[in-house]
């Protein structure tokens, strides 16, 4: 009834989980970009009428530790990352822990959380990560990050796009 096969847990054993397509544009680089929203697309390029669920922004931070690992090898691998990760925003690293965080696009907050869940592991090849393990996730609608943002909570990292040390 206007819903995309695949689209809900009901419909297949595992749930379809979809990140947004796109990314840098030509001659940006990852230092360039901001603490802002990428443009919303929808899941699919099919249009299933009015009852078509459109998928949400969440703002992700997302914490990772382990070993201590040479920080020139952390930069790089975090730099690959971001090229790899289309709406990459900004990475904050030391020796034994980073943060990084980035806009993610997903139907509700299961699916946003499942994603991001799955970022530092599904990249840890190509971007050449160290093998450090997920220790925090914070995962917020949009509405709720400007709300943070506008009372004063919740500011942007002092450097805004980009992988700054600490």
């Amino acid at each position: 009834m206007g819903r995309r096969r695949g689209a809900l847990p009901e419909d297949t054993p595992q749930r379809r989980l979809t990140s947004i397509a796109g990314g840098r544009s030509e001659g940006t680089s990852v230092e360039e970009r901001s603490d802002t929203e990428p443009d919303l697309t929808r899941y699919s390029d099919v249009d299933d009428g009015p009852e078509a669920e459109q998928a949400r922004l969440w703002h992700v931070v997302l914490s990772v530790a382990g070993q201590v690992t040479p920080l020139t090898e952390l930069r790089a691998a975090l730099e690959r990352l971001a090229h790899d990760h289309s709406f990459f925003l900004t990475a904050r690293y030391a020796a034994g822990h980073a943060e990084i965080r980035y806009w993610e696009q997903a139907r509700d907050l299961h699916d946003a959380a499942a994603i991001a869940l799955r970022l530092w592991g599904e990249h840890k090849v190509s971007a050449k990560l160290p093998p450090w393990e997920i220790v925090g996730l914070e995962v917020v609608d949009r509405p709720t990050y400007h709300k943070r943002v506008a009372e004063g909570f919740g500011d942007p990292p002092p450097h805004l796009g980009g992988v700054h040390p600490y």
